[in-house]
């Protein structure tokens, strides 16, 4: 008991206890109230998402768009995911195990064209062809007077800002109208018993006017049709379509519109996009020029900023910024995550920049944990066979029982925090257990070399503390040249499949010259002192 509480005493053998104890505890916390560790699609299954392109590509072209598809995800937040491409035209993306609503938004990120476009009175100030790559930023959510705001900046070149400021020369206090994706040679079909705006004073034919202003811009205008269930209208609408299948290919309608009419459009060869009530109606707002629409959800208009006046005077800037607020209809606990959500995506778009070709994004597939169970059986028995082997090694090597304790304590104590670590802020995936059957493995390295120094030479003129502080010289040396080898893989965006064996074998190499070899050399250096 007198030795157990010198060896408790001991800063570096308190500082392990104390890691361990803290991750224990979070580890805990984390699976009662964030379901648990992170663990990789081998461990829990996950969800492939197919995608289909519009047309096929050549080899440049699919690593260009697997590239941008991987920057949109990954700016996301989602780990441990694959963008795979098979053959010219096909891409599976697959994501751990997730929730319906984390899926659903993966996939409105993937099928975004990611085409940013910004229109003043009609002409296009801005694209997102002059965005900096990794210049785009996330305002944390804001909550001003009950309303939850949401803001991505980013800079553009110099030939972008010039373009800007040329477009929107005195047009100082008009909106900025700023889409993504906005709909090309398209008709957008509105029910006209839907417009208006009572709160705002808005009139249906007012609310038409501004819905049909937000659209224009040059020879890309996209006409506003009010259609009214009368006969009337209805046969007009049809006349309209008919003599415009030449120039227009797309038609956005209202989805309780006439099925009458949506048959006659797909008759004209027309593609049809049915869109709800809530995504086809347009939010206001009331400004010194008259209400206006700010967002549209069905032609892809993010927000509607009014220029100040000093950016239409011919000056130009560099830094701009995309922003919103959630909508009122949600309740006040919900708006702060919808923006939230608002800004992930919309960054996590730009990041990656537009595609190439259109894509066709299928249903998202479950990929069930078929073999889950035996991935963990195998891995939890390497890592004992290493921890026993590495164990048997050194206690054979030489000849003291004592050693077989300090070594599983520490060995298993450090394979625990790596683990903690790694399921904590990353995943635990077959290569994060590779990398941490590895760290066992060196681990044989540094504790022979400890334990040499501190048994072989007791005989020397030299206490057990100098003995180790030459140990640590040689331990701090392999570690660093360790960590420095898997550098390259960590940072690698090629080869995700290894990063997780370079997080393990960099954490377990840190962790153990910081904390758990100090420690061991503690407990030897007592035992033998």
């Amino acid at each position: 008991m007198v030795k157990v509480k010198s060896y408790l005493k001991d800063r570096r053998i308190l500082v392990l206890i104390a890691i361990f104890i803290a991750l224990a505890a979070l580890d805990g916390y984390t699976q009662f109230y964030n379901g648990g560790l992170h663990f990789g699609i081998e461990f829990v299954g996950g969800t492939q998402i197919p995608i289909t392109l519009e047309h096929g590509v050549n080899q440049t072209e699919m690593s260009s768009i697997l590239s941008i598809l991987d920057q949109r995800v990954s700016t996301f937040g989602l780990r441990q995911v694959t963008v795979e491409g098979i053959g010219n035209s096909t891409i599976y993306v697959t994501i751990p195990s997730a929730s319906s609503e984390a899926i659903n938004q993966t996939v409105a990120i993937l099928e975004s064209q990611g085409n940013f476009l910004g229109v003043v009175a009609g002409r296009e100030a801005i694209n997102g062809s002059g965005i900096l790559k990794g210049s785009i930023g996330q305002v944390p959510p804001q909550l001003i007077n009950n309303t939850a705001s949401w803001t991505v900046t980013f800079f553009i070149t110099d030939t972008a800002s010039k373009m800007f400021s040329k477009a929107v020369f005195g047009e100082g206090n008009q909106p900025l109208y700023m889409f993504l994706d906005r709909p090309s040679s398209s008709i957008a079909l509105v029910n006209g018993s839907h417009l208006g705006n009572s709160s705002l004073g808005l009139s249906a034919s007012q609310a038409l006017k501004e819905m049909q202003n937000a659209l224009s811009l040059g020879n890309r205008t996209i006409p506003v049709v009010a259609v009214y269930n009368t006969n009337y209208s209805l046969n007009n609408t049809k006349r309209y379509l008919a003599s415009e299948r030449n120039v227009y290919t797309k038609v956005i309608a209202e989805s309780d519109i006439s099925p009458a009419l949506i048959s006659a459009a797909r008759s004209d060869n027309y593609s049809v996009v049915l869109v709800s009530r809530q995504n086809m109606t347009p939010t206001f707002i009331s400004t010194q020029n008259g209400t206006l629409v700010d967002t549209w959800e069905a032609v892809g208009l993010l927000s509607a900023p009014i220029l100040n006046p000093s950016l239409a005077n011919g000056s130009s800037g560099s830094s701009y910024e995309i922003s919103g607020v959630a909508p009122s209809t949600l309740p006040k606990g919900q708006q702060l995550t919808y923006a939230t959500s608002q800004t992930k995506m919309i960054a996590s778009i730009l990041s990656g920049g537009a595609l190439p070709v259109s894509i066709i994004v299928g249903s998202p597939g479950p990929i069930p944990p078929t073999l889950a169970k035996h991935f963990f059986k195998t891995s939890g028995i390497i890592l004992i066979v290493a921890v026993v082997a590495v164990s048997l090694f050194i206690v054979i090597r030489y000849r003291r029982m004592f050693l077989i304790a300090p070594i599983l304590i520490t060995t298993l104590m450090e394979l625990f925090i790596i683990g903690s670590i790694i399921g904590l802020v990353g995943t635990i995936d077959l290569s994060a257990v590779a990398g941490m059957i590895a760290v066992v493995g060196t681990g044989v390295d540094a504790q022979i070399i400890i334990t040499d120094e501190v048994l072989a030479r007791r005989g020397a003129q030299a206490t057990a503390k100098m003995l180790l502080g030459n140990a640590f010289y040689i331990v701090w040396a392999d570690a660093l040249l360790l960590v420095v080898a898997m550098l390259p893989l960590f940072f690698s965006t090629s080869l995700v499949d290894v990063i997780g064996f370079s997080e393990s074998t960099i954490i377990g190499a840190l962790l153990g010259v910081l904390i758990t070899r100090p420690a061991y050399g503690a407990i030897i250096e007592k035992h033998y002192e």
